[in-house]
């Protein structure tokens, strides 16, 4: 098995490390920086010029480079969230040009948020059981409905959602995926306050709120095709072995400062062997992803390993979680102090809310579905 980059590519690392050592100070121009990076085709190489992107070869091992030497040197990488990483991406490959144009840029930049308008009140896991409806009227939608769970909803400038668009087929052939202005009339946002005492989630409702209707993303009734490409690229953003090794390099300061029985916890043999055993499950993430890195730059399917990623991931998510539990004690249960956000939580924090990607980008059973149905070919149920 071959570990190492090879030449050509460590040459790209010093060309890397070179232009961020010249263009990045500690306190800098975030954004600047960012800029600087995309015009040298270093930062969002998948996307073209034309769009506001790096326009490079999108080499997946060249971003891999510049994102490790970005963090080597405490430099901003690409921006994430779901506007850069589900809705950019999914106009790239269906969007109309003119959506491209228009929205890819700005989004790419942090010029504009946007928000994902899938999961209803009686709609989560079962998605195709939306009942939010979008009629034409002349030039226009008019969308009713209400979603929930809209993470960043009361910070969004712009909406991607699904709705029933009406025609023929089953519940999966009349929705349509439909971008929406949410400063319009009609939309409400209704924060909904966590155990944490933030509100990243909230509830839309829209009453007869309006969109063009050149805002489809794709042609009607092709909602449900367009929201599983979103979706693909979603789970894509949530396999990062960089997030899991530093929620494990957390848990290690921790345990190596918190004392029990007098000793440092990490000298404790439950701890040792559960973080050996997380290590190892990290490790064995790194390089398979790796190996799937390098299958995509060589232009090879990486097959029934792509599936397994996302759920991968969320398997040693979980474990880093319960260990983070284990580690804190009663000071795991504790609410944060007041002024405390998502944006400045404690680095633990995270590793406590790695439960959560149990379910971001849907569910761990759905996605074993997923794998069991389209990578494995087994039938649905037994007959």
């Amino acid at each position: 098995m071959q570990l190492s980059f090879g030449p050509s590519y460590e040459r790209f690392r010093e060309e890397a490390r070179a232009f961020i050592g010249a263009h990045w100070s500690p306190g800098g121009d975030a954004r600047a920086f960012r800029a600087e990076a995309i015009a040298r085709g270093y930062f969002y190489p998948r996307f073209p010029k034309a769009y506001g992107g790096g326009g490079g070869d999108g080499d997946p091992l060249l971003s891999m480079i510049v994102r490790e030497e970005c963090a080597a040197a405490g430099a901003p990488f690409e921006l994430a969230g779901i506007g850069v990483k589900m809705l950019a991406p999914t106009l790239l490959v269906r969007g109309a040009e003119w959506q491209k144009q228009r929205f890819i840029g700005p989004t790419l930049m942090g010029d504009v948020l946007w928000c994902q308008g899938y999961s209803e009140p009686e709609a989560g896991s079962d998605l195709a059981s939306l009942r939010t409806r979008a009629v034409r009227e002349g030039d226009e939608w008019v969308i009713h409905g209400h979603k929930i769970w809209t993470s960043d909803a009361h910070r969004a400038d712009f909406m991607f959602l699904l709705a029933r668009t009406g025609g023929e087929g089953g519940k999966h052939n009349t929705l349509s995926y439909l971008l929406l202005d949410m400063r319009q009339p009609g939309v409400t946002v209704r924060p909904l306050k966590q155990l944490t005492g933030e509100s990243h989630f909230n509830e839309v409702f829209l009453d007869g709120a309006r969109t063009p209707a050149d805002w489809i993303v794709g042609a009607p009734g092709e909602g449900w095709s367009v929201g599983r490409t979103t979706l693909a690229f979603e789970r894509a953003g949530l396999n990062a072995p960089d997030m899991l090794d530093d929620l494990v390099v957390q848990i290690k300061a921790i345990a190596r400062t918190k004392l029990r029985d007098g000793r440092p916890l990490i000298e404790h043999d439950h701890i040792m062997e559960e973080l050996g055993i997380i290590d190892g499950y990290c490790l064995a993430h790194r390089y398979s992803v790796l190996r799937q890195v390098a299958m995509d730059a060589a232009g090879e399917d990486p097959g029934l390993a792509a599936l397994c990623t996302k759920l991968s991931a969320t398997d040693i998510g979980l474990r880093i979680a319960r260990l983070a539990q284990d580690v804190l004690g009663d000071q795991g249960l504790l609410m944060p102090p007041p002024g405390v956000t998502r944006d400045n939580m404690d680095p633990m924090f995270w590793a406590l809310r790695a439960v959560a990607v149990t379910i971001a980008g849907g569910a761990s059973n759905i996605q074993r579905n997923i794998i069991a149905e389209r990578g494995l070919d087994l039938p649905r149920s037994a007959q």
